[in-house]
């Protein structure tokens, strides 16, 4: 969760959102890296807003993603717990806002109905299929929970903890400490 660049690209955690029917799950590793050192394996980087209605997970800088965890609970003060509203306004802000338009993270938040992906660039993406995932192991998570969704019957919480366990084989940044929540 640490600035780790390398070539370019920031390394750091692993998040992933599934939905399927009812159920929301989202998932994350709990590996903190420091340069090429593993210094926590532990930490959540997922947390429940609005009285756990809202699940967030966050990728990158620590700091920078608890900067925009607490401006994304006031966006949602602001808006009534309008998720959707509250991720575009947060989104807004992150991109033209000269000291949040520093900030080194990615955030997933959602609620019982709606999932999206927010970033400083001024992205608030749904996914298409309800997965959604950040981070240095994103792609290797999205894509098992991709194959899991459509090939099994693996319930929303099965489906996001195995993607990230394929992922902790796979990325380095990501451990198989996995913190899950549901809705």
């Amino acid at each position: 969760m640490s600035d780790n660049v390398i070539d370019g690209k920031i390394r750091s955690t692993t998040v992933i959102l599934v939905k399927r029917g009812d159920s929301t799950a989202i998932a994350a590793d709990g590996q903190v890296t420091l340069g090429e050192t593993v210094i926590k394996a532990t930490a959540k980087k997922i947390r429940k807003l609005a009285g756990g209605s809202i699940v967030a997970g966050f990728a990158g800088s620590t700091a920078d993603a608890f900067a925009l965890l607490t401006r994304f609970e006031s966006k949602l003060e602001q808006f009534q717990r309008q998720l959707e509203r509250a991720a575009i306004e947060l989104s807004k802000d992150w991109r033209t806002d000269k000291y949040l338009r520093n900030l080194e993270a990615l955030l997933i938040v959602a609620d019982k109905d709606d999932a999206f992906l927010v970033s400083g660039k001024g992205d608030v993406i749904a996914a298409d299929d309800g997965i959604l995932a950040i981070g240095s192991g994103s792609m290797y998570a999205l894509s098992a929970a991709r194959a899991l969704a459509k090939h099994t019957q693996l319930s929303a919480r099965e489906i996001a903890e195995e993607s990230l366990r394929i992922a902790s084989d796979i990325c380095i940044y990501t451990n198989s400490e996995l913190i899950v929540e549901e809705l």
